[in-house]
């Protein structure tokens, strides 16, 4: 689909989702091979009215290039119209560039009540000093080393069960022809030290091979309408070739091996606590080992050494694929107000969107043998988030080309993985 259409509809959104009748809508959109009977049977459960014509509409984007007129065709044939002519506007209208506020210095006349005397610029301003009493307390923070058990419950999450719970890996190696995708050689290198890791860190793991898009939104449903309330968290791994797409929260998508792409932002809805009751309050971590792009970071000259390791090429791969997002991707007020708080989620990327990430076909991602390390030395010490940050920095300095990973963080509390 081309930019202006995806601005199209982003810009028609609000309408769309206050008017759009979806219901004489499925038969055509199947018809015409925009979505087949399960994806339908996903958007008809999403909700009411609005919220299956708004999560249609985020999908639709994700249709191919016919997707937006064969739509808008098919509106004209189910009686509206003028939502059609409404998106056409919008297609054929400029991007508004946001209106800059006027920064001028202002002259601001400052008066003393008490001695109504104008402060002239040789004056100083006294500025009240907050008395030690009334000074907000900041939670005292343990000491370092203390146990888990002996930290407060307020600031650390339990982790007593055993399992702690369940991690599924989904690792997608080898791609359908049509897709145009490459075999992401390596891949079981990083799935084989996955598995190993989780099942030390004690929890339940269950791995899934080569599956096309649809087959991972059952493997991701199946997961999220599990009973958790004996278990304390959930992990998913998601080892596939990604791309960018239109978010509101999460960025990227995950490809299956149909070359059909999933939002990463749905994936992770799955197990919000609106769609997963018994996960309400614990933690849900996500590994995302895909591209967030095709951009290749070649780095900026800093003033320590880092350690000169092979430039890519020979068997260093990426995970990026062709997809091209809008440069105005702000999404409609309605669709951000209507979603869940995301609480207790941290989305783990192994790069910054926009970004292409490198993996070795002998031992397997930078992103996933760091992570691996990490949590084999400090796992029995230190939080996930500290983790992370060290799987940023040891993954930043390696190769030629750079790669940078980054995490959203909608974690409350610290969160710390139980060791055997």
């Amino acid at each position: 689909m081309e930019e202006q259409q995806r601005r199209a509809l982003r810009r028609g959104r609000a309408r769309l989702v206050a008017a759009l009748r979806v219901e004489p809508l499925w038969d055509p959109l199947e018809q015409r091979g925009l979505f087949t009977r399960p994806m339908l049977e996903e958007l008809q459960s999403a909700g009411s009215r609005g919220e299956q014509a708004r999560q249609l509409i985020i999908d639709l984007e994700t249709r191919g290039k016919q997707a937006f007129p064969a739509f808008l065709s098919i509106l004209r044939d189910t009686g509206q119209g003028d939502l059609a002519e409404m998106l056409i506007q919008e297609c054929e209208s400029r991007p508004v560039l946001p209106q800059l506020p006027d920064l001028r210095p202002v002259e601001l006349e400052l008066q003393e009540e008490k001695q109504r005397k104008i402060v002239t610029p040789h004056e100083h301003l006294s500025i009240p000093v907050q008395a030690e009493s009334e000074r907000p307390r900041i939670p005292s923070v343990p000491a370092r080393g203390s146990a888990v058990d002996k930290r407060s419950r307020d600031l650390v999450y339990e982790m007593k069960m055993d399992p702690c719970g369940h991690c599924l890996i989904l690792n997608n190696v080898n791609f359908s022809r049509d897709s145009g995708l490459s075999t992401r050689e390596g891949s079981d290198i990083d799935c084989e030290k996955l598995e190993r890791r989780f099942k030390a860190l004690r929890f339940t793991v269950l791995t899934r091979r080569d599956l096309k898009a649809q087959e991972m939104v059952l493997e991701l449903q199946k997961l999220s309408r599990q009973d958790h309330s004996a278990l304390d968290c959930c992990i998913v791994v998601i080892l596939s070739h990604g791309c960018q797409t239109s978010h509101i929260q999460f960025p990227g998508g995950i490809y299956g091996t149909d070359g059909k792409p999933i939002p990463i932002e749905k994936i992770v809805n799955y197990f919000n606590g609106s769609n997963c009751p018994s996960l309400r309050g614990k933690p849900k971590l996500f590994f995302i080992q895909a591209c967030g792009g095709e951009q290749r970071d070649q780095g900026f000259v800093v003033d320590w050494d880092s350690p000169e390791e092979e430039a890519p090429g020979g068997s260093l791969e990426s995970d990026a694929t062709p997809f091209r997002v809008p440069s105005d991707n702000v999404d409609e007020p309605d669709a951000i107000a209507s979603l869940p708080t995301p609480s207790d989620i941290l989305v783990s990327y192994s790069t910054f969107p926009g970004f292409v990430s490198w993996r070795e076909k002998s031992s397997g991602s930078w992103y996933v043998e760091m992570l691996d390390s990490v949590l084999e030395q400090y796992a029995h010490s230190e939080d996930l988030v500290g983790m992370l940050v060290r799987v940023a920095g040891a993954v930043s300095a390696k190769g030629r080309y750079k790669q940078m990973p980054g995490c959203f963080n909608f974690l409350r509390k610290k969160f710390f993985f139980t060791c055997n």
